[in-house]
């Protein structure tokens, strides 16, 4: 089944495209575009209208002449910005001599394209030098009419302030876009980010739950196959055994349905708390005895040696020992020939050394399972075990047989005393063989 995934919402905008510099810019509409050219028009034409004299007259041919050309070239700012930029200032600088009042308004056209020059020219001194050298070629145009008045001072100041201005205004607009395509482009590498994240999440939980599955379910399938073994080989020759191994199959069915009904039941748990909590703490080296009472019942003698002090272990490497005895043995009754194993735990040199081990004979009883193509028992342990920080190797002993060795970090010691008062690891009560087939040794 697949898990759906959420990332952030989108965002509304919608991503524009990016012009010669570099910088995200949304392209403009056709009513947008005329809207532009015909207020420059506009601007431009009436500031042929105003005379020295402060009075309006009439827009001359000049005027509607200058006004056509250079709005003519307007549409072309933005794939040649610099050069409409210098057309329109060229267009400027020949007003005065066509007749016409410098003033910002009949350079309208070439504030717009100083705007779209800081705009679209790729580089942000670049364009700050054109918009400069256009406000210094209209400035130093007014002289061109004759003396200089007052008046004619006020107007170069105000010539060349204009397309400034307008340049000031477009770097602002630009970099605000570029603020903005920076924003957009963080949210959707963070939202590709927690994509993967969860897509990284949702493998390492099925997984998980794929180990759990194994470890849970095959045990007790392996058990059910390897009693009824038992019972077809002992059917004939002694019908007393065959219904004992009869009646642990049923038992050994019934565990693997409680478990597997208990697995599915964590799967379908819901965020709301819906499910039924565990029935119980999560199985560890207390447990020990009954599992190895359940292979002896299977027909597979198993031996347990312990060595040095026990501790109380963490939650997760008390698992995962149980874990990887569990599966090493269910391993021995599937494949190994023999009916034989040993398990070995030592709580020395700062770590617990599990060892689970079979001859590899093939003494007089029911035959094995070794037929059984593997599985994935010997990575579900190696997953178990780095996962709380050790180690384990498996292969083939020199001797015959099979080893499985698991190294699992400890707890710091603690006091003596109190670790005394912990008592030994859970299944062994000191030296000697306990219920549970344990043998332990200090």
């Amino acid at each position: 089944m697949r898990t759906p995934v959420n990332g952030p919402p989108k965002l509304g905008r919608v991503l524009p495209t990016s012009d010669t510099a570099g910088t995200a810019v949304p392209r403009p509409g056709p009513g947008r575009e005329g809207a532009v050219v015909a207020a420059a028009f506009v601007v431009c034409l009436l500031g042929g209208t105003v005379r020295v004299e402060d009075t309006l007259s009439a827009p001359p041919l000049a005027a509607w002449l200058l006004a056509l050309v250079c709005c003519a070239v307007l549409p072309a700012r933005r794939r040649r910005p610099l050069a409409v930029l210098a057309f329109t200032t060229a267009a400027g600088v020949a007003a005065q001599p066509l007749g016409l009042l410098l003033s910002p308004l009949v350079i309208a056209p070439a504030l717009v394209a100083a705007y779209a020059c800081t705009l679209h020219v790729p580089g942000e001194r670049r364009a700050a030098g054109a918009v400069t050298l256009a406000a210094v070629a209209l400035a130093g145009s007014v002289p061109l009419a004759g003396d200089l008045s007052w008046r004619d001072a006020s107007r170069m100041g105000v010539v060349a302030a204009a397309p400034l201005v307008a340049g000031l205004v477009g770097h602002a607009v630009r970099t605000r876009r570029a603020y903005l395509a920076a924003v957009e482009e963080r949210a959707r590498r963070a939202e590709e980010s927690r994509e993967l994240e969860a897509r990284r999440r949702v493998a390492e939980e099925r997984v998980r739950i794929a180990r759990e599955l194994h470890d849970l379910v095959a045990h007790q399938i392996t058990l059910a196959s390897a009693q009824a073994t038992v019972a077809a080989h002992f059917f004939d020759s002694r019908p007393e055994q065959t219904r004992v191994s009869l009646r642990e199959l049923v038992e050994t069915t019934g565990h693997a349905l409680d478990e597997l009904r208990a697995t599915v039941g964590l799967l379908r748990q819901t965020g709301d708390g819906d499910a039924a909590a565990p029935e119980g703490p999560a199985p560890g080296l207390a447990r020990l005895p009954d599992l190895l009472e359940s292979f002896r019942r299977a027909g597979l003698e198993v031996a347990v040696r312990e060595e040095g002090r026990a501790r109380a272990l963490p939650p997760g490497v008390d698992l995962t020992a149980y874990r990887i005895v569990q599966e090493a043995l269910t391993n021995v009754t599937k494949h190994a020939a023999g009916r034989g194993a040993r398990v070995g735990l030592d709580w020395g040199g700062g770590r617990l050394t599990v060892t689970v081990s079979d001859d590899g004979g093939a003494p007089g009883g029911p035959p094995a399972l070794s037929d059984r193509p593997p599985g994935y028992g010997l990575i579900g342990m190696r997953e178990r075990a780095a996962a709380v920080g050790g180690e384990l190797t498996a292969g083939p002993r020199p001797e015959g047989g099979f080893l499985v060795t698991a190294r699992l970090p400890l707890p710091p010691a603690r006091d003596p005393a109190a670790a005394g008062a912990e008592g030994r690891a859970p299944g062994a009560t000191g030296t000697g063989r306990t219920d549970g087939g344990i043998e332990g040794t200090t």
